[in-house]
């Protein structure tokens, strides 16, 4: 149903509808999201079937690519004691499968760079969340716990794809614990009170709960548990958004009007600081409400258009790359049939004509920024599936393309012909819609070249 969507954004709402049926999107929203935790049972084991298996989590260590630390960490918690127990080097299954048998849990940290079908469920619903979707998978033997209580600074969304676990969730223990920035450390049961929720989650079920809400989970003596936690929100509120916002707001001000730039009173240290804060002086007024007018003031220099497109701008870093469909590859570079042939190389042109129609891969895969260096275009398609692994990707436009850009962003998800491009020449048209198709951003509505 996802895979027939053309849009992108309808994909991703359609995928975020899935994860949470049979409740409605907006009453999550408006009942769970940031406030709740949420546990919807289904009796469908297979509701999951093919997302990630116990087979893949195999399949990942025989690949050879496993790394100790970096992918894979082997835990316990026992007795109110939680240990790592990490060899160094490469994970090889013998020596993981030993730690599972002797009663460790298993925490696959990127799940996307080993599964196929993660990293596509993942670079799908971020687009869902304008912000990025991360993943762990945590497996763990019967009987046993692998992490004590703590919090997370992050929304949680746990698919338990086999066997079951018990889990426990309880609120934020104070209000600097709504919505915290930052995780917690490990806590002890001391620590917690009673759970606000209690439940054996099963295959097929989900439990959600917001950033702060402690958690901890155990397996039961009958089944083995695999779950992947979806991640999502980190660094992704108001407060983040204004450390971007009001510095750039204070340096504009400080460009734009002199009343920054104006001296702090000679004798102002003898009357402000703490020593002074009881103190009854019409100098300490004055100059709080100095402060105050200019704190004020400060929203009209504040270049929120620009702030927002850092963030973005952040996010397309954080991005998975977009996964291809056979068809899209076919119309995109991905797919362009260059190869060596007869003792040299053939069908190496890309031939964009005006009559050449081309679309976004997807709407999400770019953002314009106007910064100080000129105007860029930021694209996620050379991403890694590696958090971070490559750095960010971007091309440098001559201004004159800005409106080209915009106007394939309104048209998507329909393709247009490269002359209706808003570029002066015919020649900057094919250029602009050449260089786009070569990076992976533009796909054209046939292949450009029959095989």
């Amino acid at each position: 149903r996802v895979a027939r969507l053309e849009d992108s954004r309808q994909r991703a709402a359609e995928l975020f509808r899935w994860l949470l049926a049979p409740v409605a999107p907006a009453e999550f929203l408006g009942r769970h999201w940031e406030r709740a935790p949420l546990l919807v049972r289904r009796g469908d084991p297979g509701y999951y079937a093919g997302l990630f298996s116990t087979a893949d989590f195999d399949a990942a260590l025989r690949g050879g690519e496993v790394q100790f630390g970096t992918h894979l960490d082997v835990t316990s918690y026992a007795e109110g004691v939680r240990e790592t127990h990490n060899p160094s080097g490469r994970a090889l299954p013998a020596v993981v499968w030993d730690f599972y048998q002797n009663g460790c849990s298993l925490r696959l940290l990127c799940p996307q760079a080993f599964s196929p079908t993660v990293w596509h469920f993942l670079s799908i619903l971020q687009e869902q969340f304008g912000s990025m979707a991360g993943a762990n998978t945590y497996l763990t033997p019967p009987g046993t716990q692998g992490f004590a209580p703590h919090y997370d600074d992050i929304e949680a969304f746990v698919l338990q794809l086999e066997g079951k676990k018990h889990w426990r969730v309880y609120r934020p223990r104070t209000d600097a614990e709504v919505l915290p920035q930052f995780s917690s450390a490990n806590l002890t049961q001391a620590e917690l009170g009673e759970p606000v929720l209690e439940t054996v989650l099963e295959a097929g079920d989900l439990l959600y709960f917001p950033r702060g809400f402690i958690h901890q989970g155990d397996c039961l003596p009958d089944a083995h548990s695999l779950h992947i936690t979806v991640s999502c929100y980190q660094r992704n509120s108001w407060g983040d958004f204004l450390e971007k916002l009001l510095p750039a707001a204070l340096q504009m001000a400080l460009e734009e009007d002199v009343e920054y730039r104006r001296g702090l009173p000679m004798d102002y240290l003898r009357y402000m600081g703490v020593a002074n804060s009881d103190t009854v002086d019409a100098r300490r007024t004055a100059f709080v409400e100095k402060v105050q007018s200019l704190i004020k003031k400060l929203v009209d220099y504040a270049p929120i258009d620009a702030a927002v497109d850092q963030r973005a701008k952040s996010f397309l870093h954080d991005c998975l790359p977009p996964v291809l469909t056979q068809s899209e590859k076919a119309q995109s570079v991905y797919g362009f049939p260059a190869r060596w042939k007869d003792g040299g190389p053939c069908n190496v042109d890309i031939l964009i004509t005006k009559d050449t129609e081309v679309r976004l891969l997807r709407h999400g895969i770019v953002r314009l920024c106007n910064e100080e260096a000129g105007v860029m275009l930021y694209y996620t398609t050379e991403n890694s599936r590696v958090y971070h692994k490559e750095e960010p990707k971007f091309l440098e436009l001559d201004s004159e393309y800005t409106d080209s850009i915009e106007f394939l962003l309104s048209s998507y998800p329909n393709h247009v012909r490269v002359d209706n491009l808003p570029c002066e020449t015919l020649e900057e048209k094919i250029s602009l819609a050449t260089l786009l198709f070569e990076k992976g951003i533009l796909t054209t509505k046939k292949p450009l070249v029959q095989v």
